[in-house]
């Protein structure tokens, strides 16, 4: 094997300083000017340039950043958010707060994972009837306890349809930049009321990144991207030194239950 001898990209290009080539004078994002982005465009088209090649359209401007605010705090509910407050009440350094729950956020259960395979999952199947895939999926799923994931970003949250996604879904619909991949995901989401399941937070988020081109590589970490906020404020506000450890809840051993397979197995 022959190893480059210099680091190439075609995102980035920084023009040498004259007194210092380690420095860099200008920067350029696909060929625009750091500088003149930085005074002529906002964050969500400087966002899409970096990831697409390209600056976005007003209508997918509006797409990705109406998705950006839908997303940027998935509650105190959901695991990666609980990591992020673990971590903060149990005065983790702050620095490691958002990492901790990163980590956590970009699992296969309502993560980055989820988000990835729901793209996958759309583009395989956006070209075939919705209710008809749908019914499939149905009629082969097993009975299970818990909630059902019955496709990667579709199903059901504590026993029932989760609204918020809904809401997101609905909104994002009104937009002139919607795509086919939301219009098939808003079809699926419809067959499966009657089931007590819908759009999920990761359905939405991988129908929009589908819409605007986006790799499913890059829609996991742009949802784990578009979510930190969220996950940050909630570790800081419990990370306080005037918050004491007995903020959060902590499972007695009267509740605390572990499965009789689990007691099984060896290490």
């Amino acid at each position: 094997m022959k190893f480059a001898s210099r680091t190439v990209t075609k995102i980035w290009e920084e023009v040498p300083a004259a007194h210092n080539p380690f420095l860099a004078d200008r920067c350029r994002c696909h060929g625009y000017d750091l500088a003149e982005l930085a005074k002529k465009r906002n964050f969500v088209d400087v966002l899409y340039l970096l990831f697409r090649g390209e600056l976005p359209s007003p209508a997918q401007a509006q797409m990705l950043e109406t998705l950006m605010i839908c997303l940027i705090n998935p509650g105190p509910r959901h695991p990666a958010t609980r990591a992020a407050m673990n971590a903060g009440v149990g005065k983790t350094n702050a620095v490691h707060i958002l990492p901790i729950a990163l980590s956590v956020l970009g699992g296969a259960h309502l993560g980055g994972e989820e988000v990835e395979a729901g793209i996958r999952f759309i583009r395989r199947h956006q070209h075939a009837e919705a209710a008809v895939v749908a019914k499939k999926l149905l009629a082969s799923r097993e009975n299970s306890e818990g909630d059902c994931h019955i496709a990667p970003g579709f199903g059901s949250r504590f026993g029932e349809i989760d609204p918020v996604p809904q809401q997101m879904a609905a909104l994002l619909y009104e937009l002139s930049g919607r795509g086919k991949a939301l219009q098939w995901g808003r079809d699926f989401a419809h067959s499966l009321i009657k089931e007590g399941m819908g759009w999920l937070a990761t359905g939405v988020a991988a129908s929009v990144f589908c819409d605007l081109g986006f790799l499913p590589q890059a829609g996991a970490g742009l949802f784990q991207l578009f979510c930190a906020p969220g996950l940050l404020a909630h570790g800081l506000e419990l990370a306080s030194p005037y918050t004491s450890i007995t903020a959060m809840p902590f499972l007695d051993e009267e509740h605390y239950v572990i499965a009789q397979e689990a007691k099984k197995r060896t290490c």
